[in-house]
């Protein structure tokens, strides 16, 4: 027969222990078995959408490249019309220069525009041109505080084109900035000043502004003073200075020039000398020049002075003081 032995207390308390310990064991292999299934959850969901984005973006490819044919062939379109416009209508008499130039700015901008949009709506799925408008519609407020001064010289450059004060080669003055008009583009007008730089006006400044126009007409008046003596003959200079305008071949016989006493001065009689030219022949500035030079050999030929101010110093004699009567020599 078979004697059954008795179980020990140490015996029981290291079987709880073992049962314990493994039943630790066991959910903390549950837990990270989770936790790794969570996590490779996430990376798949990651892995998923962004093979998705790749999916689309390879699937919207062919749209892609038709949607940048049509704008470049949009553009091509453009740079056609202003050859097309350039060459209809610039040698035309009766059309203006300016024309020109809004329907080629004005009318490219809005092809460019129009396959801008259509291009946008090959390749972006779902886009129209209205949800564009509201868009725009949307901050139009916040836009237009932000881009006021651009709106404001888009829209000068636009009428100053269209009413067309001056022309791009006229000589102009505004605000005291003077100098030949080079472009007169959308935003701003060039100008090159007389030596040699470039002047940037906003269009906003210039169509608000008084604009001075020395191009404007092909005859133009030229002047300058000249004294002679109070001794001389006035009307012996007169005489003299005419016959100087009268040959030269640059002054206009109409209208008439003139010569006329201008100022009683201090040290001379000053003669006003005017006379008109024609700007398409010669300039002002050598006309004057030409002319001063002529006049100042013909007044010293005819003996006719031309004085220079002449000033008088007179040195009082001070009495010298002498000793008086009380002092005593030392």
């Amino acid at each position: 027969m078979m004697s059954i032995l008795p179980v020990s207390k140490n015996d029981t308390s290291l079987k709880e222990v073992t049962e314990q310990t493994t039943h630790l064991i066991q959910e903390a292999g549950q837990k990270t078995t989770a936790t790794v299934i969570q996590h490779t959850q996430k990376y798949n969901d990651a892995y998923s959408t962004m093979n998705k984005i790749i999916e689309g973006f390879w699937e919207r490819v062919p749209y892609l490249i038709i949607g940048i044919v049509v704008f470049l062939i949009f553009y091509l379109l453009a740079k056609v019309f202003k050859i097309f416009v350039r060459k209809a209508l610039y040698n035309r008499s009766y059309t203006r220069q300016n024309l020109v130039l809004v329907l080629n700015r004005v009318g490219s901008t809005f092809i460019v525009f129009f396959g801008f949009l259509i291009a946008l709506v090959i390749i972006i799925p779902g886009f129209s041109p209205a949800q564009l408008i509201s868009a725009l519609g949307i901050g139009s407020v916040a836009i237009g505080f932000a881009f006021k001064d651009i709106f404001q010289n888009l829209l000068s450059g636009v009428l100053i084109l269209l009413s067309e004060p001056f022309r791009i080669g006229d000589t102009i003055v505004v605000n005291g900035m003077e100098g030949t008009v080079e472009d007169i583009q959308i935003r701003a007008t060039f100008l090159r000043s007389g030596d040699g730089r470039r002047i940037v006006i906003p269009n906003a400044t210039v169509y608000t502004s008084a604009i001075i126009v020395n191009t404007a007409y092909h005859r133009r008046r030229c002047e300058f003073t000249v004294g002679i003596g109070y001794n001389d003959n006035i009307e012996q200079a007169r005489e003299v200075i005419r016959k100087v305008l009268d040959k030269n071949r640059n002054v206009l016989s109409e209208p008439n020039f003139s010569v006329q006493v201008t100022t009683l001065a201090d040290f001379s009689v000053n003669l006003m000398v005017r006379w008109w030219v024609d700007v398409g022949h010669t300039s002002i500035a050598n006309s004057v020049s030409e002319i001063q030079t002529q006049v100042k050999q013909a007044l010293d030929e005819a003996g006719v002075s031309i004085p220079y101010p002449i000033r008088d110093v007179n040195i009082a004699n001070l009495p010298t003081q002498t000793p008086s009567s009380t002092e005593q020599p030392s």
